[in-house]
C-alpha cells in the first residue's frame, strides 16, 4: 500500500506539517517541519534508496557470475548491465504511466513516456521531486528483469533474452504493478504489499519460471535415471559479494519505500524497516545454515546466501509492522523454502542456475501469505487473490512472449554453443582466459 503515494497521496501528509509551531507545556517551543523542508528530505530519501537499488544490480552481476560456469561468466555481466539499461528506457518510455497514470481503480494506466518538473521546480504539492520518484519506481522494474536472468543462464539467446527485457519491463511488470501501487482494483480490495515480495519478485519469478519450463534444462543436467548432475559456479567469493550487495541494496529497496522522511514518525518507521530487513535475512541465513547441515552432513554456501536473499523477500511486503520474533519467524521460513524448493525443482527437472525461483517466486508468495500475521489491516483472502492474480497474469504473459520469440527467433543456442560457453560464442570476451577456453590458444 505505500507505494500508492507515489503519486501525490502524501501531500496532505506534507501540508500538515506546514502548521506554526506548538508550545509543549514546559513551555519549550517545538518547532514544525516546513513543506519545503519535507520536500527536500522525502526527494533525498528517494534518490536515496533509489541508488542503494540501484547498487543490486551490481550484486545480482556478481551473485550470478559466481554461481555461472567459467565459460558463462561474461555472458551473465553483459545481460545485467544491459537488462538495466533496457529497464531505464522502457520505464520512461511507457512504463512509469503505465503503472501510474490514470490507472484509477482498473487494470491499466496510460501509454507514452514520462515527464519530468521544469528545471529548478518546485511542486512542493506532490511532496518530492518527480524525478526521483521516477527514479526510485525505475530501479524496482530493473530488479524484477534481473531475477530472469539468473534461472535461465547459460543456454538462452541474448537478442531474445534482451527482446523479453523489453516487454517485461516496459509493459508486463508495469500493469501488475498499477493494480496496487498505482491504486488499481487490487489496491481497492486491500490488497498489502509494502515493497515488492509479489509485485517485484514474484513477478520476476512467474517469469523466469514460463522462460525455464519453455527454454528446457541445461544439456546434462538430469540423467534419464533421474539423477541430477551438479554444475558448479566459478567463483564463491563472487556469488558471496554479489549476495552482501543486494543485502546492503535491500536497505533502499525496503527502508525507502516508506515514502516519506519529513516527520520523526517516518524516519523512526524507516529506521525499523531497516532492523527488520536485516533480521529477516540473518534467520534465512541460520535456517539455510542448520538444515543444510542436518539433512546434507555438511553445509553448502550456496544455500546459505540464497537464505540470505530469501529472508530479504519474505519480508519485503511488510517490512515495519511485525515485532522482532515475528520477523525472525518469516525470514526464516524464507530460508528454509530454499533449502527444501531446490531439489524439488530438480526433481520436476525445472534448472534454475541460481535459484532465483525458490527464492524470489516462493519466497515472494510466502512473505504476501504472512502479511496479516503482523498487519490487522490487511485480509488473508485479499492476499491469496493478489497473489493468484499476478500469477496468472505473468506466468500466461511470460509464457505467450517466450513462445513467439521461441517460434520467431529462437531462444537457445546449439548444443555445441552451449558446450563451448556463451562468453566465446556470443559475447566474444572470454572472463577467464587464462583459465578456459582462451588458455588453450597461449
Amino acid at each position: 500500500m505505500k507505494k500508492l503515494v507515489a503519486k501525490g497521496a502524501t501531500t496532505l501528509a506534507l501540508l500538515s506539517l506546514s502548521v506554526m509551531p506548538v508550545l509543549a507545556q514546559d513551555t519549550e517551543a517545538v518547532p514544525a517541519v516546513s513543506p519545503e523542508v519535507a520536500y527536500i528530505l522525502n526527494t533525498l530519501l528517494f534518490l536515496i534508496g533509489g541508488f542503494l537499488v540501484m547498487w543490486m544490480a551490481a550484486g545480482f552481476a556478481m551473485l550470478e557470475a559466481g554461481l555461472v560456469r567459467s565459460k558463462n561468466v561474461s555472458m551473465q555481466c553483459l545481460k545485467n548491465i544491459t537488462l538495466y539499461s533496457i529497464a531505464g528506457l522502457m520505464y520512461w518510455i511507457t512504463g512509469y504511466n503505465l503503472m501510474y497514470t490514470g490507472v484509477d481503480g482498473g487494470f491499466i494506466g496510460s501509454f507514452g513516456p514520462y515527464a519530468f518538473d521544469a528545471v529548478g521546480g518546485d511542486a512542493l504539492d506532490t511532496g518530492y521531486s518527480t524525478a526521483s520518484d521516477w527514479f526510485f519506481q525505475m530501479v524496482f522494474c530493473a530488479t524484477t528483469a534481473s531475477i530472469v536472468s539468473g534461472t535461465l543462464a547459460e543456454r538462452i539467446k541474448l537478442w531474445p533474452f534482451l527482446v523479453f527485457t523489453v516487454l517485461l519491463t516496459g509493459f508486463i511488470y508495469p500493469i501488475a504493478g498499477s493494480w496496487q501501487w498505482g491504486a488499481g482494483w487490487l489496491s481497492e480490495m486491500g490488497f498489502s504489499d509494502f515493497a515488492g515480495s509479489t509485485l517485484v519478485h514474484s513477478v520476476g519469478g512467474w517469469a523466469a519460471l514460463a522462460g525455464a519450463i519453455i527454454l528446457g534444462a541445461r544439456k546434462g543436467k538430469y540423467g534419464a535415471d533421474g539423477s541430477v548432475h551438479p554444475f558448479p559456479g566459478s567463483s564463491m567469493p563472487l556469488a558471496t559479494l554479489g549476495t552482501f550487495i543486494l543485502w546492503l541494496g535491500w536497505f533502499g529497496f525496503n527502508g525507502a519505500s516508506q515514502l516519506a522522511m519529513g516527520t520523526i514518525a517516518d524516519v523512526s518507521d524507516v529506521s525499523r524497516i531497516f532492523a527488520n530487513t536485516n533480521m529477516a535475512a540473518a534467520a534465512g541465513v541460520v535456517m539455510a545454515v542448520v538444515l543444510t547441515q542436518i539433512l546434507y552432513k555438511k553445509v553448502d554456501v550456496t544455500m546459505a546466501l540464497n537464505g540470505a536473499l530469501a529472508g530479504l523477500v519474505s519480508i519485503t511486503a511488510e517490512p515495519l509492522a511485525p515485532s522482532v520474533w515475528q520477523t525472525v519467524f518469516i525470514g526464516a521460513v524464507g530460508g528454509a523454502i530454499v533449502v527444501f524448493a531446490v531439489p524439488m525443482l530438480d526433481k520436476l527437472k525445472i534448472d534454475d542456475v541460481v535459484g532465483a525461483i525458490p527464492v524470489h517466486l516462493l519466497a515472494g508468495i510466502w512473505g504476501t501469505l504472512i502479511v496479516p500475521l503482523s498487519n490487522t489491516d490487511a485480509s488473508w483472502g485479499v492476499q491469496i487473490t493478489g497473489i493468484v492474480a499476478y500469477g496468472v497474469f505473468t506466468l500466461v504473459a511470460s509464457a505467450i512472449v517466450w513462445f513467439i520469440l521461441k517460434a520467431t527467433m529462437g531462444i537457445r543456442v546449439s548444443e555445441e554453443e552451449e558446450a563451448l560457453g556463451l562468453d566465446k560464442v556470443e559475447v566474444g570476451v572470454e572472463a577467464y582466459p587464462e583459465f578456459g577456453v582462451g588458455s588453450q590458444r597461449l
